[in-house]
């Protein structure tokens, strides 16, 4: 009978060890705070198309980012990577680019690819595939192959630039003000109310 009191006790003892040590891998396993939000962008052509993988994982918009996350885009999808207040990244189809964060500020290394800056509250570090570190500021772009920036030129809706919408806008404008004033009788007619 003492056998068996034992054997319980030994048994009600290791499921409670196990459960102690599954449980405390699973917290263990947690990267951290988290960083950032993904946001997926998949072009209008047609074909075959694969998702943008996070740490080899097929996500969608709205994946929750990690520091030391590796965000690779696939050909023909753009991803763009909100940061919060340290600033949002656009990463360019055929990228990869592993993440490293401390909340305030955005680096990372660029093994493939390019990366655009939206807006940042300080400059991003990114090191290139040949090691270089480049500081890449809001409205700049940082291609893998490169050690130095771009500066992305403005576009408005359409992806035309804002100069050409500008053009666009003046001109229509312009033309509606000649045809309202422009009166092609020159008999001025005066009308008064029918009382």
């Amino acid at each position: 009978m003492k056998s068996k009191e034992l054997v319980r006790q030994a048994l009600t003892f290791l499921v409670v060890f196990v459960l102690v040590v599954a449980f405390s891998m699973v917290s263990l396993a947690n990267a951290g705070a988290a960083i950032g939000e993904l946001t997926v962008i998949k072009s209008s052509a047609g074909g075959e198309t694969s998702s943008v993988t996070v740490n080899g994982e097929a996500a969608k918009s709205g994946r929750t980012i990690f520091s030391s996350s590796t965000i690779s885009t696939p050909e023909g999808t753009e991803a763009i990577i909100n940061f919060g207040k340290a600033g949002r990244v656009q990463l360019e189809p055929d990228t990869a680019f592993t993440i490293t964060t401390d909340g305030n500020s955005i680096g990372g290394d660029l093994t493939r690819g390019k990366l655009t800056v939206l807006n940042a509250a300080n400059g991003v570090a990114v090191r290139t595939a040949s090691g270089e570190t480049v500081n890449v500021t809001a409205g700049e772009t940082a291609s893998a192959n490169s050690n130095n920036t771009t500066k992305k030129a403005s576009t408005g809706p359409g992806g035309l630039n804002w100069w050409v919408w500008a053009v666009i806008i003046g001109g229509g404008a312009t033309a509606i003000i000649l045809i309202a004033t422009h009166n092609n009788n020159n008999d001025t007619v005066v009308t008064s109310p029918v009382r």
